[in-house]
């Protein structure tokens, strides 16, 4: 028997969040920066546990699938949404129809917002040393 599993890539900041949907009863495996960590311990407030679930509430698929989660940078907020883009994009994987769905919900587009970076002669990306006349 061969195993089926949906993939989907999220990313958000500097997190990158790699998706894989395995057919199961709904457990979550978390793998963050290479060490397996506890998915309720983790993302420590419901918001961020919200945020992870969210494309799973609202197409009904909570205990359908086991999810494994590898993700790397970024803080714990912008992992979190990185999941959710994951997660996001392998039900599309599973099932186009799902698609309009989430699109309408805004889960499948990708929030381009990083860090700007520091300027040479500046003291960070736009502010500049103070100004003496004399």
């Amino acid at each position: 028997m061969s195993l089926i599993q949906y993939y989907g890539t999220g990313k958000r900041k500097t997190s990158v969040a790699r998706v894989f949907l395995r057919s199961g009863k709904g457990e979550i495996t978390l793998l963050v920066n290479k060490r397996t960590r506890p998915f309720a311990d983790y993302f420590y407030l419901d918001s961020y546990k919200l945020t992870v679930r969210q494309p799973l509430m609202l197409t009904e698929t909570e205990s359908k699938f086991d999810i494994f989660l590898r993700v790397e940078g970024g803080g714990v907020r912008a992992q979190s949404e990185a999941i959710r883009l994951g997660i996001a994009r392998a039900l599309v994987e599973f099932n186009r129809e799902l698609r309009p769905t989430l699109k309408s919900a805004g889960l499948l587009t990708r929030d381009a917002r990083i860090k700007e970076r520091k300027k040479y002669g500046l003291l960070g990306a736009r502010k500049a040393p103070q100004y003496h006349k004399r």
